[in-house]
């Protein structure tokens, strides 16, 4: 891991206050948990030459989380700590082995010999300091921003390196500044530098500023600006706003990127090329959408639209590992984020606690994208329908015990990418340790 002056700074002012009296706050408010979750999936690739199509794959997954206080006095300090363990219960075999029923590699690292490993791990660590209500962290990240979200959907959860600084001593107002030097795929024990699909080339450098603004207490706008270095810049605006109707509760969420070219993306240099149709690698992206959801005794009922111009595809962190991006569409197998892609969606949510059973919920997607460029104008187009049932125990042995079943279903005519069906069970619970 890198370091900088400031990040030693820190350390080591954290290092001599916790031996201290005035450390107290430094364990009197520490909170530990431990998450588990036992993760099983089953995809088949239903089109395509590429054998075998079909992948299953199941692990038991371990998180700690150690967040410590912060010791006493005008400036607080303090110390995070985040360990991670999977374990391979079954897999298939070698990815070498030519009559394989099933490929690994979708849970598990592979091995040198092409087979999934019996177990992989990493812990992380972030030193940390508070004035007021301004934070600055350094080391192990996992930000939750318009223009970077870590990716939860494997076994264990991304995680990225780097500094951060958030305040919201401002009433209203929460800002955000950071800098993202590596990452940790989900399905991996190393950290890596950054690249975007269709780069081959990384770098050590993200940067991002921005903040939320509660302008009413029913309306938030947002503004963040990112650079990828030698491969793009981008400005996010968006907004929130809620309106009662009735007993209900009508929810506007408007998206809007803009994103282009930058450093050697910009000059068309080899290995910082960006995935698109006739963009010559470059950058260029424009991402506007809206989703309405409407929410009654239970029932919510979501409506979005999607329309992506310029000539590349969206442009997120993308090491080839599994990635979210800050789209509507993001969802279970595809993310309708191609260059020209036009998507509707429709959403159906109901949580049963309104019918009587509380902590079991039930969500039904469906989205469409046309129009995505091609050699032919219009006539690339694809869907997937999405359909997930989550359920917490609420009482008893069990108590919080949770279960969550998923089926996606993508059906595509984009070149290179194939029809999949896939399903994901989840059974998860937390132990509070502190």
């Amino acid at each position: 891991m890198r370091y900088t002056p400031l990040a030693g700074a820190v350390a080591v002012a954290l290092l001599g206050l916790s031996q201290t009296t005035q450390a107290s706050g430094f364990v009197a408010d520490s909170k530990a948990t431990l998450d588990t979750r036992n993760f099983y999936i089953n995809q088949d690739n239903r089109s395509g030459d590429a054998a075998p199509s079909y992948g299953e794959e199941w692990g038991q997954g371990f998180i700690l989380n150690f967040q410590s206080g912060y010791t006493d006095g005008p400036i607080g300090f303090g110390l995070d700590a985040l360990a991670q363990l999977g374990i391979r219960l079954d897999s298939g075999g070698r990815t070498t082995k030519a009559d394989r029923s099933r490929n690994p590699g979708i849970v598990f690292p592979l091995d040198s010999d092409g087979s999934a490993v019996n177990e992989f791990s990493r812990i992380d660590f972030a030193a940390k300091a508070r004035i007021s209500d301004t934070e600055l962290r350094y080391g192990v990240l996992q930000p939750k921003l318009p223009v970077l979200t870590y990716n939860d959907g494997r076994l264990l959860p991304q995680t990225f390196r780097g500094a951060q600084v958030s305040s919201a001593d401002i009433d209203g107002l929460k800002l955000t500044v950071g800098e993202i030097r590596e990452a940790s795929g989900r399905i991996s024990s190393n950290y890596d530098d950054l690249r975007i699909a269709g780069g081959t080339e990384r770098v050590d450098r993200f940067r991002y500023a921005g903040g939320d603004y509660a302008l009413t207490e029913n309306l938030t706008t947002s503004y963040y600006f990112a650079e990828l270095k030698d491969y793009y810049r981008q400005h996010y605006l968006g907004a929130v706003h809620n309106l009662a109707l009735g007993d209900g509760k009508l929810t506007t969420d408007l998206r809007y990127f803009d994103s282009n070219a930058h450093g050697a993306n910009d000059d068309q240099r080899a290995g910082y090329a960006a995935s698109g149709f006739n963009n010559n690698g470059e950058v260029d992206n424009r991402a506007a959408s809206a989703l309405f959801t409407f929410s009654q005794s239970g029932h919510s009922l979501g409506l979005g639209y999607q329309h992506l111009s310029g000539k590349s595809n969206f442009p997120f962190i993308n090491n080839g590992d599994g990635a979210s991006a800050y789209l509507i569409t993001d969802s279970q197998i595809g993310k309708f984020q191609r260059a020209g892609e036009r998507t509707w969606l429709a959403r159906y949510g109901y949580d049963f606690a309104a019918a009587g059973v509380p902590g079991l919920k039930a969500t039904a997607s469906y989205l469409r994208g046309t129009d995505v460029d091609s050699a032919v104008a219009g006539a690339d187009s694809e869907w997937e329908r999405d359909l997930r049932v989550d359920y917490k125990v609420q009482s008893g042995y069990l108590k919080d015990l949770g279960i969550s079943l998923r089926h996606a279903s993508l059906r595509s005519e984009v070149a290179g990418q194939r029809d999949i069906d896939e399903v994901r069970a989840i059974l998860s619970y937390s132990f509070v340790l502190r």
